[in-house]
């Protein structure tokens, strides 16, 4: 599936994108934030694509000007969530390199996942979540129309090896609607 935006292509990952991916990705601004380890080498932003963002409903995030991979943005339904949802209900989650950021980027791109989610998936519900300290992930989700549902406190979190606070969104189907 390839989905565009005014700015943006969205499309699966490809082996060829593990130079782009790891260009981003290797940024410590980037991933730790976001609850992911840094990527150390280009080798190892090959093995994430094949292992980590060749899932359904991942996509990379491509400029359509310079076609050059700065991000990523996923759906990911019901048990495939990390909050164990029911099957009509998904997150999504999303990243961008630090040289993109501010340009409303990723706004755009969740718009469009949304969209996705609601029409072509029929989802009835969108949940978000962003880590204590990560305003601009928050500011993200304010602008899609995400409102705030509860706080997690004391999450562990193995991906990262620590213990994290998490402020859940939610995002009710009905609501988009109008």
């Amino acid at each position: 599936m390839i989905l565009e935006t005014k700015r943006l292509i969205l499309r699966p990952w490809q082996e060829a994108d593990a130079a782009d991916l790891y260009k981003y990705a290797s940024n410590p601004e980037v991933g730790p934030i976001a609850g992911w380890p840094v990527h150390t080498s280009v080798e190892n932003s090959k093995e994430i694509i094949k292992d980590v963002l060749s899932k359904p409903e991942t996509y990379a995030v491509v400029l359509k000007d310079t076609r050059e991979v700065v991000g990523s943005i996923g759906l990911m339904i019901g048990k495939d969530s990390n909050m164990d949802l029911p099957k009509a209900e998904g997150e999504i989650g999303y990243w961008i390199g630090v040289p993109f950021w501010g340009q409303g980027f990723i706004p755009e791109a969740v718009r469009e996942l949304i969209r996705r989610s609601f029409e072509d998936l029929k989802l009835q519900k969108l949940w978000c979540g962003y880590f204590d300290g990560n305003i601009k992930s928050k500011r993200v989700q304010e602008k899609c129309g995400f409102v705030y549902h509860h706080t997690e406190e004391n999450k562990p979190w193995p991906l990262m090896g620590d213990i994290r606070t998490e402020h859940i969104t939610c995002l009710p189907r009905e609501k988009w609607e109008k």
